[in-house]
């Protein structure tokens, strides 16, 4: 296992042989495993040390530990790699593809969340979106089925268990790898389309530093393109 690593040679010369094994055990899981990965399987994770050493390794190629649920771990890119990413105009979803995923986004955690019916900050819902939702768009049935087949197989949405009205959809596992920041903006921005006049739209605005003007004009801005 050690061609592959030398980049991170001077990050593990210090360890010992098992200890080395450990930390490239969760650097691998963290980056390649389709879901977060649970501390307790590895002991690079467990152990405080060889966990350092593992967000160590991420930091030399942009990406960071993300802790999900308390108990798991993942990779996603770090905050100051993803702001430059995106100001650099990296998008590596197409507007179809996009225009999907934020609507399984609204109808399954937006919505709920609006609502007070979803809590917690977690992309897990119990209220999945239905084709029928997905139909309230100007995309084609075609288009939006490979936009569906795409986002799938990204690990960005995945199906509900529940298939007795056809059908229906939940995010995926990749979005856990989002950091706190970045979930935290991501959230916030689905909830404000989907409920805008809602007490969590409320909230947001003045946590966002906005005055009782400023979110006058806001809801005003929303019903009206709503309404549109």
């Amino acid at each position: 296992m050690t061609e592959p690593h030398v980049l991170f040679d001077p990050l593990l010369q210090d360890l010992g042989d098992r200890a080395r094994d450990e930390v490239l055990a969760a650097f691998s899981a963290v980056q390649y495993a389709a879901h977060p990965v649970a501390e307790v399987q590895l002991a690079g994770l467990r152990d405080v040390t060889l966990r350092r050493h593992v967000a160590r390794m991420l930091k030399l190629i942009g990406r960071t530990l993300v802790h999900v649920d308390g108990t798991h771990w993942t990779s996603g890119y770090a905050d100051d790699i993803a702001a430059t990413l995106t100001a650099q105009g990296w998008q590596p979803l197409s507007v179809v593809d996009r225009a999907v995923l934020v609507l399984v986004l609204i109808h399954s955690v937006a919505i709920p969340r609006s609502e007070g019916i979803l809590t917690g900050d977690s992309w897990k819902s119990a209220r999945p979106t239905t084709v029928d939702e997905l139909r309230t768009t100007k995309i084609s049935g075609e288009e939006r089925r490979l936009a569906l087949q795409r986002l799938r197989a990204a690990g960005l949405i995945q199906l509900s268990g529940d298939h007795s009205g056809g059908p229906s959809y939940i995010p995926g596992p990749q979005l856990q790898r989002l950091t706190p920041a970045a979930r935290r903006r991501l959230q916030d921005q689905l909830i404000l389309a989907a409920g805008p006049a809602s007490p969590v739209a409320e909230a947001i605005r003045a946590r966002n530093g906005a005055t009782p003007t400023e979110q006058a004009a806001e809801r005003r801005t929303d019903d009206t393109e709503g309404n549109g």
